[in-house]
């Protein structure tokens, strides 16, 4: 039983930083855009 969780616990750490690289360059690209929006709504108000 404790053999069967530690597989499971591996597989489920490998699947996270697999998919992580995704998920996190799609964020920064999110980041990014509304840090531009905030940008030109500053540059507006000038």
């Amino acid at each position: 039983m404790k053999t069967l969780s530690t597989l499971m616990a591996v597989v489920f750490a490998a699947a996270v930083s697999l998919t992580g690289c995704n998920t996190v360059r799609g964020a920064g690209q999110d980041v990014q855009k509304a840090g531009e929006k905030v940008e030109d709504a500053a540059k507006k108000r000038q």
